[in-house]
């Protein structure tokens, strides 16, 4: 493994990045990885859980033209420096990147490591080719 890389998810990643996969082969063998879904925490008031709403809320910002992103990472540390900016979101969940996808829907753009060397922007026609 290289020494840049923690997992299977950054490895692939590289690979994209260095040319290694063309973007068909690189959004396949996508969403077979694990990956990291920063998830909403309402804090908890006297041990209730909140009943309005026992749907996770994904981290997701919205881009220069307003479309959604979806925010996921390659790993639970990938993502510690990132979601500093955003509290509640000190939880998540790994997940096989189609399983998030299928929870989710494709009607996102998603960036895997943002604001990192191993990350990726992908845009919703990517995902919706393969999905």
């Amino acid at each position: 493994m290289n020494p840049l890389t923690m997992n299977t998810a950054e490895e692939l990643l590289l690979k994209a990045q260095n040319g290694e996969l063309d973007s068909e082969a690189f959004i396949q063998q996508l969403m077979e990885v694990t990956l990291f879904m920063p998830i909403y925490e309402k804090h908890q008031i006297g041990g209730l859980q909140p009943t309005s709403s026992d749907q996770a809320t994904p981290l997701t910002l919205d881009d220069d033209s307003g479309q959604k992103v979806l925010i996921l990472f390659t790993s639970p540390e990938r993502a510690k420096a990132f979601v500093r900016d955003f509290p509640g979101y000190g939880g998540g969940l790994l997940a096989e990147f189609k399983w998030i996808l299928e929870k989710i829907g494709v009607g996102y753009n998603i960036s895997i490591n943002p604001d990192h060397e191993l990350g990726i922007d992908l845009e919703v026609g990517m995902l919706q080719q393969v999905h």
